[in-house]
């Protein structure tokens, strides 16, 4: 993979142009919030959102973006009256979403939840840009797919998940011999200490009621089940090019060391922050220098603690289906991330209990043989049969039936 580290030039003259994708979601808001405190640094070149058109007509006026995109084609009429007057272009639908990150631009900002955002994320890498990665799915659905097209065409890409832009930030990649393994911590999510018993009765507040971050429902749902930071495993691998069994996760209640690296030599150089996440967003906006963020600052005399356990696998069995997956490899992972969604979307609509989000996962996971991704049509179909087989894994849980035991194909 393109590697962000190989290429610390210094800055560019004169303000970066950056397109954001996804503005209208809590990263599109934290990136928009620095930008605005540094509008010297920063040209928006264009802002997209899903559905949200009035949020995303007033950012667009905000920061003087040249274009907005709004992916539903039902709501052009309505972002185009929002924007009258302005001399801000107004496009609609996924292909113009797309072709909003294909313009040239110095920095992309990939930050569109879920399958939708690989299209345009593509399109970003395939003008050799500087990629902002905050889109998982990039590298959990498509991880050899877009390797291969960094490569190509000598994109870049810098890990926004605070995890990975902690190891980014203390990973020596010039010594790649000299890396031991890497360490991404868990806060553990809101069910940490619940017993396994009390596990099947957990309700979506209860799963969404994250004790440490600000996210959104789906993000904090798999943080709960521990999915989050199986995706996040996925994503280091390729990221940084390591294999599944020198990357370890470790539950850190306080959420204040974001990931660590250690080395041969007995070092373990860690990464620390209040819980934040315009820290890594604005690592990754300066890259290769820093900027201020307006965050908390760390008082060790307050913290006076921080706590270390090894994750439940028996509690917690996203982490061993997504570590299975990554080691099967090809489609497996695309298939994990779309059964998880399926699942957690059944969950949140109060559908299928708990304990079913990872049942559901891993039943799709045995039904669908896994097989090489060459395109991204590929990855599409695969997603798409994994849905469909996931949805069938609900729909009996919801009428009642219980987990079966597939044998793998």
């Amino acid at each position: 993979m393109a590697s962000a580290a190989s290429h610390r030039d210094g800055p560019s003259d004169g303000p970066k142009k950056l397109t954001i994708l996804g503005s209208t979601g809590s990263i599109g808001c934290s990136t928009l919030d620095l930008v605005q405190r540094n509008p010297e640094a920063f040209q928006v070149e264009a802002v997209t959102a899903g559905t949200r058109v009035k949020e995303l007509a007033a950012q667009a006026r905000e920061v003087g973006a040249k274009c907005a995109v709004i992916a539903d084609e039902t709501l052009y009429g309505d972002l185009k009256e929002a924007l009258s007057g302005t001399g801000i272009d107004v496009a609609a639908g996924h292909a113009a979403v797309a072709e909003a990150a294909a313009p040239p631009a110095d920095m992309v900002m990939a930050a569109i939840v879920g399958a939708a955002g690989l299209p345009p994320t593509l399109a970003a890498v395939r003008q050799g840009t500087t990629i902002l990665l905050a889109n998982k799915e990039t590298l959990v659905c498509a991880g050899d797919f877009m390797s291969a097209e960094l490569s190509a065409h000598g994109a870049t890409l810098l890990p926004v998940d605070s995890e990975h832009n902690a190891i980014f930030q203390v990973l020596e990649d010039s010594q790649p011999d000299a890396i031991e393994k890497i360490i991404l911590t868990a806060s553990g999510g809101p069910l940490r200490t619940r017993e396994l018993h009390e596990m099947r009765d957990v309700t979506p507040a209860q799963a969404v009621a994250h004790p440490n971050w600000d996210m959104g429902a789906k993000i904090s749902v798999d943080s709960a089940t521990m999915m989050n930071k199986g995706l996040e495993l996925i994503e280091a691998h390729y990221l940084f090019d390591m294999p599944s069994e020198q990357i370890d996760i470790l539950v850190h209640p306080q959420s204040v060391i974001h990931s660590m690296v250690a080395y041969v030599d007995g070092s373990v150089l860690a990464q620390l922050g209040s819980p934040d996440m315009r820290t890594p967003i604005a690592y990754s906006l300066a890259w290769p220098q820093r900027m201020k963020a307006p965050v908390e600052r760390l008082d060790f005399a307050k913290v006076r603690e921080l706590t270390f356990e090894d994750p439940d696998p028996k509690r917690f069995p996203a982490l061993r289906l997504t570590r299975t997956a990554l080691e099967d490899g090809g489609s497996a992972p695309t298939i994990l991330n779309a059964a998880n969604e399926i699942a957690v979307d059944a969950f949140l609509n109060k559908r299928i209990r708990f304990t079913e989000i990872a049942e559901t996962v891993e039943e799709t996971l045995q039904s669908i043989e896994p097989r090489q991704l060459d395109s991204l049509d590929a990855v599409f179909e695969t997603d798409r049969l994994a849905r469909e087989v996931s949805t069938g894994v609900v729909a009996r849980f919801e009428s009642g039936g219980t987990a079966k035991k597939v044998g793998v194909a």
